[in-house]
């Protein structure tokens, strides 16, 4: 049965993905701890948790369990018109979890969906309030924040322009604190300070009564590759957005849950709690679709008494996918796995930066906890790219694959703010994986190299080089 479907490619997902000659991504049929299996035995090291997602690995049979007794229990109750007990258990765990202010979430289908969730609250709470003009949404450039339409006009991708141009409302941008790709000669706080600089300009020029919220990863994701902007600058951007009134939302759908080492990436900071987190991905772990908002009880009592929130989701608060993540909550805790990413992550950290200087096409290698991005450059004095031509990001993926490693590559900006590959596995894993994963990145790397100096593109095909070569 595996054999037919395999020589059906259109009865895939995949099949609406690119066909720019990309190897084709392989038939998994099993996946058991870090691990995956494809139709033909083949093993491989799930080195990305998916898209940063499957945070407790694979196969997990604690989780399993749980969802299919509540799936026997209670499988489906809508918040409008019942209440079920993992809805309850789950927020009040979330909330313990996040400690204060956030005492109140709400819950969504995932993480682009928690997005949208949380900028409709914070714009029908402005309209409550009689701040009906504030309708502005700043995010940076880059940045990635889901992929409804909605996220997708506040994430900052230049190549989204022709979409978005006439069919949805692009919220302002402001650069992202780039370190690696910032002006020479300036240290990562001067970069920092451009960015708050930019901030404040914005907000000043369209008007703090026009602006509602600004958003920004803490951690970011494939959009920055990895970006841990310094403490500085969260505390400066909680100070600019008191001084104009404009609500400050978290987007941790990738680096929380425990990613970072803590259960938030905002628990890493001082001087800046946000007004909104919204969460995904590692709360359920893959097992179930799951997105959460978290918010102080003030703000949301008091819309509940002034008009409610009007707006909600099928699958909101589904017992089921509440279930898992009681259950992934519950891994978490037995197994100290927050703890481990930090000290797994730690060792894979330097695993992963011992490549720039072993690695003569490695530029760069940042990120926190279990959450990595290696930036690929042709030159590492001049930092220079390697040819459009040569998505070496795609390269990279594929090369990873055939040392039996998955890793995370999307080109995003059309490579304008580099090129990077996310190194991020489960939060079970273990220093010897850690180990066998360097070795693999550093093998699939080679196979980079070998694969540009012979001319072959992302599918192995003899490609036309650039002249500047």
């Amino acid at each position: 049965m595996v054999q037919n479907f395999a020589a059906s490619s259109g009865m895939f997902q995949d099949a609406f993905f690119s066909q720019d000659g990309s190897a084709t991504v392989p038939l998994m049929i099993k996946a058991e701890g870090i691990w995956m299996f494809d139709e033909h035995g083949q093993a491989y090291i799930d080195g990305s948790s998916g898209p940063i997602a499957c945070n407790i690995g694979h196969a997990n049979g604690r989780v399993a369990r749980a969802m299919y007794r509540q799936a026997l229990t209670l499988n489906y109750a809508y918040p409008r018109v019942a209440r079920h007990a993992p809805n309850a258990a789950l927020t009040s765990r979330l909330c313990s979890l996040a400690g204060a202010p956030f005492e109140r979430v709400g819950l969504a289908s995932g993480g682009s969906e928690a997005m949208d969730l949380a900028l409709k609250f914070l714009r029908q709470y402005a309209l409550a309030k009689g701040l009906s003009s504030k309708r502005i949404l700043i995010s940076n450039m880059p940045s990635y924040h889901g992929a409804s339409i909605g996220t997708l006009a506040i994430s900052g991708d230049e190549t989204l322009a022709p979409f978005l141009s006439g069919f949805a409302i692009a919220g302002a941008k402001v650069p992202a604190p780039i370190t690696y790709r910032g002006e020479p000669g300036l240290s990562t706080e001067e970069i920092a300070d451009q960015s708050i600089a930019a901030l404040e300009k914005a907000i000043v020029n369209l008007g703090p009564e026009n602006v509602l919220a600004y958003v920004v990863e803490p951690v970011g994701g494939v959009a920055t590759g990895c970006l841990v902007p310094p403490a500085v600058y969260f505390q400066r951007i909680r100070e600019l957005c008191d001084r104009y009134g404009v609500f400050l939302v978290f987007d941790e759908i990738l680096c929380g849950a425990g990613r970072t080492g803590k259960f938030l990436a905002t628990h890493h900071l001082s001087g800046c709690i946000p007004d909104v987190i919204v969460m995904a991905k590692g709360i359920a772990a893959g097992y179930s679709p799951l997105g959460a908002v978290l918010l102080p009880a003030g703000p949301v009592d008091e819309l509940a008494k002034l008009t409610g929130f009007n707006f909600s989701h099928t699958y909101g608060a589904n017992p089921i996918s509440c279930a898992a993540a009681l259950a992934v909550l519950d891994e978490y805790e037995d197994h100290d796995l927050i703890a481990n990413a930090a000290q797994a992550g730690e060792h894979l950290g330097r695993i992963l930066r011992q490549l720039i200087q072993t690695s003569p096409i490695v530029g760069d290698v940042r990120g926190i906890g279990l959450l990595y991005a290696v930036e690929l450059v042709q030159d590492k004095e001049s930092k220079a790219q390697f040819p459009n031509d040569f998505n070496v990001t795609e390269v990279a993926r594929t090369e990873a694959l055939k040392e039996g490693l998955i890793i995370y590559s999307r080109r995003t900006s059309a490579g304008k703010y580099g090129d990077w590959f996310i190194v991020a596995p489960p939060l079970t894993v273990t220093l010897a994986d850690c180990e066998q994963i360097g070795q693999r990145v550093e093998r699939a790397l080679v196979g980079v190299r070998h694969r540009f100096e012979g001319g072959c593109g992302a599918a192995g095909f003899p490609q036309r080089l650039s002249l500047e070569l």
